[in-house]
């Protein structure tokens, strides 16, 4: 069971968190461009559609810590401290997802778009957003490296 559960927990990680990770990097230039070339539908479309990667996938994003905690408590690992700090980061990671960055790119959005009322379509916002990406890209990083090196493990690793 536990090689199953680690399987799918792996699998969730690549599969979802990857996707948001490269299309969260992505949103910001793409973003930019937008809104210097106004009236590009193009531009418009590719920006909308990388925020729909980033939204999805942080749905289906949902099976890596669930998936996470099964492997965790079929193992026996659930109070070991890199399991508890990979639990903290991990939430740290959806936090800024869902409060920083997913807010961050539709508001770029409607400034891109000339929605009424929106403000910070520019390059400021666009720079904002980049650095909350890369810290949410950071802390899926270090999330990485304690599943691979899983300090004071006793398995091995």
């Amino acid at each position: 069971m536990t090689k199953l559960l680690l399987t799918l927990h792996v699998l969730a990680a690549i599969i979802a968190v990857g996707p948001v990770t490269v299309a969260a990097s992505m949103f910001p230039p793409a973003a930019r461009r937008a809104a210097e070339q106004p009236g590009d539908a193009r531009a418009l479309s590719t920006v909308k559609l990388l925020y729909r990667i980033c939204r999805v996938y942080a749905g289906v994003g949902i099976a890596v810590p669930v998936l996470g905690i099964a492997t965790a408590g079929v193992m026996g690992v659930m109070g070991d401290a890199w399991v508890i700090a990979s639990t903290v980061l991990t939430m740290l990671a959806a936090a800024a997802l869902i409060v920083f960055v997913l807010p961050g790119q539709e508001q770029l959005i409607e400034g891109v778009e000339g929605v009424e009322g929106a403000e910070g379509a520019g390059a400021a916002a666009a720079g904002r957003l980049a650095m909350t990406t890369g810290l949410f890209n950071l802390l899926w990083v270090a999330v990485t490296v304690l599943m691979i090196v899983r300090p004071g493990s006793t398995t091995g690793a």
